[in-house]
């Protein structure tokens, strides 16, 4: 079972990410030891906190009918990594210094 589907990058998680937490997309059936230990050994960090939330999937309208469609739910984790430490994949100050 894949547990970490992807990092969630947007101004918000990237906000917060300057204070140690980071936010992943994650699979509906893992738990928050089986999260920690699956990002401290992808990006080689200590773990100190995990918070998770299931998140409904929002209705769609579509087509000319306007037909209903519902996005499926996922589940995001916040992870607080130990002081001092970061993931870099979270880590755009280097891509603004560019331009």
């Amino acid at each position: 079972m894949e547990i970490l589907k992807r990092p969630l990058m947007t101004e918000k998680t990237l906000a917060i990410a300057r204070g140690g937490y980071y936010t992943f997309v994650v699979s509906q059936k893992s738990n928050k030891a089986q999260i920690a230990q699956a990002v401290s050994k992808q990006y080689n960090v200590k773990i100190t906190d995990v918070r998770t939330a299931i998140m409904h999937g929002k209705v769609r309208r579509v087509g000319k009918k306007m037909k209903i469609r519902i996005k499926p739910n996922w589940k995001k984790a916040i992870v607080r990594v130990a002081p001092g430490q970061k993931i870099d994949a979270f880590d755009v100050s280097h891509e603004q210094e560019k331009k």
